[in-house]
């Protein structure tokens, strides 16, 4: 069996081992086999924390070859291609011919000539320093060099675009196929030149083309994934993509029916966007890398010790978000439940779990809405902050939209991972007219926060791409976005020691340890199971008709829906994973403050609109 070292530094080996013996027995199911190893050998104690990882080391310190992984979002999917799945090459003096085989590779590298066989092919957090046997060179081979490996090239051919996406092989008719998928992350990168249609704006990171053989319907876009593959940076792919577009003789018939933008978008130079030839992917559960990668169910006795402390973290996180909501402890409360929200379910059209807040009463001064935002980003693992200034709404890209040309989805700030708190900054807003993109962008939002999806723009015509992300609207009075929940801030400062109290907020920062007990808590309370038992429904459907009794105006179905939805995340926020009487109550009073404050503040300063 390989060994440890085997099997990440040179994982190639196994795969060519593994084919070699299958040559005497052609139904020995060997491509199975080879992914069920890795599989078994990343299963082991620690195992996965040996691979190292795209996302934390430097491209150059990698070894060409070896196994690494990476953590991605998946952004687009581009179409699947075919490759030389396997080929005989012959000893030009022996004259021996050898069957060798073209997976998990992005080029041939034999010695050999090489005979196309048709009835193959076309029918962690792990950081590693520089390895002592591996110089981190960067050297690039000249197109002489490379002149010997083009005779040696795998075939390809195109079918439809998709987008980001993992080689996928089929088998059929002799056929070997795969698809790729482009997978950012959110790591540094050095391709700053280097179109990577990154989401937001001004991201930085790692990008990637991961290559996906097997079961590759499985993925969707959007998606969160680890995934381990054989790392590709060969040279030679950046040399063929030069000469695709200083030589279009020598093109094959169908690449020439590429566009010279669609070949530039999906054959970037592999020093700046690596290929990863996935062995096996993992759909991550969440992206915080404090927690284990599982759902905490898989994970008792983390799960246990975690529950038995959420108690106590809660009142030390409530005590934290009362200050930085300038004293208010109701409006940290809610914020508490809102941060730890999540749609669980879909019943038809409606997502159910989504706790949209408002915080209206937010001061315009200091910068108070951009420094509370800064706080929400140190506690969550993904995060974007929108000023909804009119030049951004007329301006800005939200939503993804199809480029046929470069046959790509153009990314839009609303292609966001699952759970991302989205910050929506509405004390940014002016007085001004909204042009054709600014009522898109707006009816987008509303779309997102209302249904949870965001509607693609395919030109021709819209696909509907549900989300799970949390907003949060900051706002002076009532924002004029939908919200499932509008609190209004009621600061315990007073005006002239605003200015003062604001800029002490981050003179006195929470220690890291505490600072990651509150990043594991609301994590941890968003993945948490939960049920309501009979006696509690019953209990409840009583509670609402005697609320109804003295005045039926006063408590409507969507109250009641607002209420429950309150009571269970308020008992996930203690660590409870089913409803009891007393946080129902609790949910009960809560809420009826809320509303009192928010009808005082009506008769305070009218109806606003």
């Amino acid at each position: 069996m390989p060994s440890t070292h085997d099997w990440i530094n040179c994982p190639l080996g196994v795969v060519e081992g593994m084919f070699a013996a299958s040559q005497n027995n052609p139904k020995s199911g060997w491509e199975a086999k080879v992914v069920e190893f890795f599989k078994n050998q990343l299963k082991e104690k620690d195992a996965h924390t040996w691979v190292p990882s795209l996302n934390d080391v430097p491209l150059h310190y990698l070894k060409p070859n070896s196994l690494v992984k990476f953590r991605c979002f998946i952004q687009d999917m581009f179409d699947p291609e075919f490759f030389m799945g396997v080929y005989e090459t012959v000893d030009p003096s022996t004259k021996a011919k050898v069957l060798r085989c073209g997976k998990y590779k992005d080029v041939t590298e034999c010695g050999c000539s090489l005979i196309l066989l048709h009835s193959y092919a076309s029918s962690s957090q792990a950081r590693v320093v520089p390895s002592t046997s591996y110089a981190p060179t960067r050297q690039k081979r000249s197109y002489e060099e490379d002149d010997d490996d083009m005779d040696t090239q795998p075939q390809k051919q195109r079918e439809p675009h998709t987008g980001p996406q993992s080689p996928t092989e089929h088998h059929g008719n002799g056929d070997c196929k795969r698809q790729e998928t482009e997978a950012p992350s959110n790591q540094t990168a050095s391709a700053s030149h280097l179109d990577l249609n990154f989401p937001l704006p001004g991201e930085k990171g790692p990008s990637c083309l991961v290559k996906v053989y097997e079961d590759w319907e499985s993925f969707k876009l959007n998606d969160l994934l680890e995934v381990y593959g054989i790392l590709s940076v060969n040279p030679a792919l950046s040399a063929l993509a030069d000469e695709k577009d200083t030589s279009s003789s020598i093109q094959d018939p169908i690449e020439c029916m590429e566009t010279a933008e669609e070949q530039r978008v999906h054959s970037p130079p592999a020093s700046l966007v690596p290929r990863l030839h996935m062995l096996y992917a993992r759909p991550l559960p969440h992206n915080n890398p404090l927690l284990p990668c599982t759902t905490v169910e898989d994970n008792s006795a983390f799960l246990s010790s975690s529950l038995s402390e959420m108690a106590s973290v809660r009142a030390e996180l409530l005590a934290y978000f009362t200050h930085i909501l300038l004293g208010d402890a109701l409006a940290a409360e809610y914020l508490i439940l809102h941060l730890i929200s999540n749609v669980y379910t879909r019943r038809d059209v409606l997502p159910l779990g989504k706790f949209t807040l408002n915080l209206s009463g937010c001061p315009t001064v200091a910068s108070y809405t951009e420094r509370f935002y800064q706080i929400i980003q140190q506690l969550v693992p993904s995060s974007y902050y929108l000023g909804m200034s009119l030049q951004n709404m007329n301006q800005m890209r939200l939503v993804p939209k199809k480029d046929y040309v470069a046959n790509r989805l153009v990314s839009g700030a609303l292609q966001l991972a699952r759970n991302t708190s989205l910050f929506l900054d509405e004390t940014q807003l002016e007085q001004g007219q909204l042009d054709t993109t600014g009522v898109r962008n707006v009816t987008a939002l509303g779309n997102l926060i209302s249904w949870q999806k965001v509607d693609y723009d395919f030109n021709y015509h819209q696909m509907e791409f549900p989300c799970n992300i949390n907003v949060l609207i900051a706002s002076e009075g009532r924002s004029l976005l939908p919200s499932d929940c509008q609190i209004h801030l009621q600061s315990q400062v007073t005006a002239p020691q605003l200015e003062e109290y604001l800029s002490s907020i981050h003179m006195h920062p929470q220690a890291s340890s505490q600072l990651n007990k509150f990043r594991i808590y609301l994590c941890m309370a968003r993945q948490l199971d939960y049920n309501i038992s009979d006696e509690m429904t019953k209990s409840v459907e009583e509670d609402f008709v005697d609320m109804r009794k003295d005045d039926p105006q006063s408590v409507s179905a969507e109250d009641l829906h607002r209420m429950l939805v309150v009571a269970r995340l308020l008992s996930l926020s203690l660590g409870q994973t089913s409803l009891s009487r007393d946080s129902w109550l609790r949910a009960k009073h809560i809420d009826m403050l809320r509303r009192s404050r928010m009808e005082q503040h009506k008769c305070v300063n009218g109806n606003e609109p």
